[in-house]
């Protein structure tokens, strides 16, 4: 058929970029499976997060994003890293712990996430082919950020510098 024949002659990367945010899934901190298509219609604002991370204090911004917005189906998804240097050492309770009692975080959390390497997860292989960095397209840090509009395409990458009161302009440019 057409269709053999046309996904046969594509590349890996041509066939992840046929995907959408909505053809994911991923393991949350209560250890559940939740797929993405669970945030259709919503923008969605994902980072690969870490509590012992000089950037951490974003965690109060992220949240204030997401109160602000969560009426007009706005996310943030929190992703814990720990491939950089360490700084998500603890297990998912203490992750849990952490962002509610000193960062008041309310947002969804996933259980910890590879979000570079061999063994990336899925999410992040397709976060990152979608919106490369420079001057790879791996991730480097903690809190980078990925903006997602409400057809499930990646917009916008932010890096980890980037404080999320700054995102404001880009997040209601699309909600």
């Amino acid at each position: 058929t057409f269709s053999t024949f046309f996904f046969g002659i594509m590349s890996t990367k041509e066939m992840i970029s046929l995907k959408t945010f909505y053809d994911f899934e991923a393991t949350d901190i209560q250890n559940q499976t939740v797929n993405m298509k669970d945030y259709e219609d919503h923008v969605v604002l994902v980072v690969n997060t870490a509590t012992k991370c000089g950037f951490a204090y974003q965690f109060e911004g992220l949240q204030k994003l997401y109160e602000d917005y969560k009426d007009k189906k706005f996310v943030v998804l929190g992703f814990p890293s720990n491939q950089f240097a360490n700084q998500e050492p603890g297990d998912l309770e203490s992750i849990k712990t952490t962002c509610a009692i000193n960062y008041g975080v309310g947002f969804p959390l996933f259980s910890k996430t590879l979000v570079k390497g061999d063994d990336i997860h899925p999410l992040f292989d397709w976060l990152t082919s979608e919106k490369g960095g420079f001057p790879s397209r791996k991730i480097k840090w903690n809190f980078t950020k990925f903006l997602i509009d409400r057809n499930g395409n990646v917009v916008k990458r932010f890096a980890p510098t980037k404080k999320p009161e700054k995102l404001r302009k880009s997040i209601e440019n699309i909600l």
